[in-house]
């Protein structure tokens, strides 16, 4: 029986307490998906996979294909190529593309599932974040973010979004929801999403039945106490506030 399977490097717990060290390089994550997204070694900026290629979205929003022998503390990766494809109107605000694609998944009975989508369409406006490398011990991406998190806007463009969705009980694994990186259709201009107002769009969904992850080798990881990561904290980094 055929499986779809989202690879994950790390668990998003142990990136909110700092853990920030590489997991696995670029190249070992594109062996397991054509389309993903997740942060580089030391938060080095916003990861954007797309079509079997690896961006990394820079602290000014620019965008460049990423090492493939990087190091990546966090990310996920799956292939979208066999999902279903359905047209999306206009839509003014995150929360509404959330909730577009929390109605296509539930009517699929899918809400216990992991999902991936990629978007492509023409926006409006795109509100975006990446931070720039800091090296640290147990500071947690919360704080991380507030020293080195650029916000900036982009307007009136091609591109796509790649959104992650996991389901509530598996809340700390990974955000719980919908999560959202963008990349510009030239592939110059890209970020973690947290404010965006799309004109129209076509959306590819796969709906994923397995998950592989890949815990962190060293030592260092069983230091990490990750049941105390804070909800509260990751909630407010993935809206952007840091």
């Amino acid at each position: 029986m055929k499986t779809n399977k989202i690879y994950q490097a790390s668990t998003l717990q142990a990136l909110a307490l700092g853990y920030t060290r590489p997991v696995v390089t670029v190249q070992e994550l594109l062996e397991h998906g054509d389309t993903g997204l997740g942060t580089f070694e030391n938060v080095d900026g916003e990861m954007i996979i797309i079509d079997g290629v690896c961006y990394q979205a820079r602290q000014d929003g620019s965008v460049v294909p990423a090492d493939g022998k990087a190091g990546v503390p966090f990310a996920v990766s799956g292939f979208v190529k066999n999902g279903r494809s359905f047209d999306i109107e206009k839509l003014t605000d995150i929360e509404a593309i959330k909730q577009e694609l929390t109605l296509r998944i539930e009517e699929d009975f899918g809400l216990n599932s992991i999902h991936i989508a990629r978007i492509d369409g023409f926006f409006d406006i795109i509100h975006a974040r990446a931070g720039a490398p800091y090296r640290s011990q147990h500071v947690t991406l919360k704080n991380i973010l507030s020293k080195t998190q650029k916000d900036f806007s982009f307007e009136n463009l091609y591109g796509t979004l790649v959104c992650v969705y996991y389901p509530d009980y598996m809340d700390g694994i990974n955000a719980a929801g919908w999560h959202l990186h963008f990349i510009s259709q030239d592939r110059k201009l890209g970020g973690h999403v947290f404010r965006v107002s799309m004109a129209s769009g076509e959306c590819l969904l796969q709906k994923m039945d397995r998950i592989e992850i890949q815990l962190p080798r060293e030592a260092a990881f069983d230091t990490y106490s990750l049941k105390s990561a804070s909800q509260d904290e990751i909630a407010e980094v993935e809206q952007g506030k840091g």
